[in-house]
């Protein structure tokens, strides 16, 4: 998998790609993540990438010239899956985007600033929009990092142990049950005998249980 990534804050995206299960996938050869500072393809003298907004308003805009010339840049050597731009108002990222995204082969990640971009690039160059959540914050620099990590992590060979993500909360539209680890006693407190049974069908049985009863009790919108 490629993905490039558009921004205008380029370092703040190199910590959460360059450590951890990212850096690691990355060093495997399973992803290449490359981050494009967007006013390396301004065409103005000072590579300014923003400016006011047509009718008036607060805040600034981000221009139509240095977005297209830099997807028009990428799109000369990659045929890209998904152009996607992480929005406040775009579709709200799920296990399953996730799950879907993480069979593409190349994507690109627009990083909005400043009051968004010019809607011309939403008409006619973005395939998906994407929020993380119902909230704004300064820019899409920390969501397309989000939505690295929910994708990239899925890739066969990424995880030491694969089944580890078929597991996780909502893939079945649940919330994980409840883990346990040594010591079994501590301070009084109880491992679940069941756990310790080794009888690996009722410990199954157990587990879809429990991450019923927890969905049921802190996401019963999932269960829709």
């Amino acid at each position: 998998m490629k993905i490039d990534i558009i921004t205008v804050l380029p370092k703040l995206l190199d910590g959460p790609l360059n450590d951890s299960i990212l850096l690691r996938a990355q060093k495997k050869g399973l992803v290449t993540i490359n981050i494009h500072n967007l006013r390396d393809h301004s065409p103005f003298k000072h590579k300014s990438v923003d400016d006011y907004a047509f009718g008036g308003g607060a805040g600034m805009v981000m221009m139509i010239e240095p977005i297209y010339n830099c997807i028009n840049e990428l799109r000369k050597d990659t045929t890209y899956d998904e152009i996607i731009y992480m929005s406040p108002d775009g579709e709200m990222l799920d296990q399953k985007m996730a799950n879907s995204l993480s069979l593409k082969g190349n994507i690109i990640i627009l990083c909005g600033h400043y009051k968004g971009i010019d809607e011309r690039i939403r008409e006619h160059l973005i395939t998906k929009e994407i929020s993380i959540g119902n909230y704004v914050l300064s820019g899409g620099e920390l969501p397309a990092a989000v939505l690295c990590d929910s994708i990239i992590r899925l890739l066969p060979g990424v995880l030491n142990d694969e089944m580890s993500a078929l597991e996780d909360s909502f893939q079945d539209d649940l919330i994980a049950p409840p883990t346990y680890t040594r010591p079994a006693e501590f301070n009084g407190w109880k491992v679940p005998d069941i756990l310790l049974s080794g009888d690996q069908k009722k410990i199954d049985a157990w587990k879809h249980e429990k991450a019923v009863e927890r969905t049921v009790e802190r996401r019963p919108d999932l269960l829709k």
